[in-house]
């Protein structure tokens, strides 16, 4: 069962690019939860708060109890919008949840036994994740935290699959539930081989030599070619 986090928010009525950033400027995350069959709803959290909560991976998939006055929803995060370059976090969706619906949520994916691996401890290969998180479907009450994937007998060239993964109870992965199933691999071992493209360096340094060449025996302003000044001579 994922963790809970409880957010205090603040009911707002002015919405717009305009008040959104006026807010941003007092210290608050401009929001708006929607769903389960209500009208959306504008709230504001704390910015700070809500910064030192996304810290945890958790939050990100994990059941949040928003509290309002003295009443409470439970909600999931859909959508975080960030500043491109500060550390600030502009806006918040959230999906209010009832205990009987199903909900979509990408969950983590943690791999444990990587570093006594067969294809690692063994053969020497480097782990390589192809996948972080995956789509879950579930009841509220059977949200994972995460799923574990152990890895300790993956050998090299070998590869896991979204198939590998062993589901909590009720806990459904879309993609291997459709008509054509979507098995994509997650996980895998191998060499990392580094290539050094000799003879492209060799060619450029060539390049290199050939232009100075012709540099050196370029005529000086006003001077004849050498083959001009051979003629003369002769």
């Amino acid at each position: 069962m994922a963790e809970k986090f409880d957010l205090i928010a603040d009911m707002r009525e002015d919405t717009g690019k305009g008040a959104s950033r006026r807010l941003r400027h007092q210290g608050k995350v401009p929001a708006i939860i929607y769903g389960a069959g209500r009208p959306p709803r504008s709230l504001t959290f704390d910015h700070n708060k809500v910064l030192h909560e996304l810290e945890n991976e958790s939050f990100y998939s994990s059941i949040l109890n928003i509290k309002v006055g003295n009443k409470s929803q439970a909600a999931i995060v859909k959508d975080i919008q960030r500043h491109p370059s500060k550390r600030q976090i502009l806006h918040l969706d959230l999906q209010r949840i009832v205990e009987d619906e199903e909900i979509r949520m990408n969950v983590p994916i943690h791999f444990i036994g990587a570093d006594i691996a067969v294809g690692v401890k063994r053969d020497g290969g480097k782990v390589s994740r192809l996948r972080n998180d995956v789509e879950v479907v579930c009841l509220p009450k059977h949200l994972p935290e995460y799923l574990e994937v152990d890895i300790s007998a993956l050998e090299l060239d070998e590869m896991m699959y979204l198939s590998d993964i062993k589901l909590p109870e009720g806990v459904e992965i879309p993609e291997l539930a459709q008509e054509t199933e979507q098995n994509q691999p997650i996980v895998s071992i191998h060499i990392i081989k580094e290539v050094v493209i000799e003879e492209e360096v060799e060619a450029e340094a060539v390049e290199g030599e050939v232009a100075e060449g012709e540099e050196a025996a370029a005529p000086a302003e006003g001077e004849a070619p050498a083959d001009e000044r051979e003629s003369k001579d002769d």
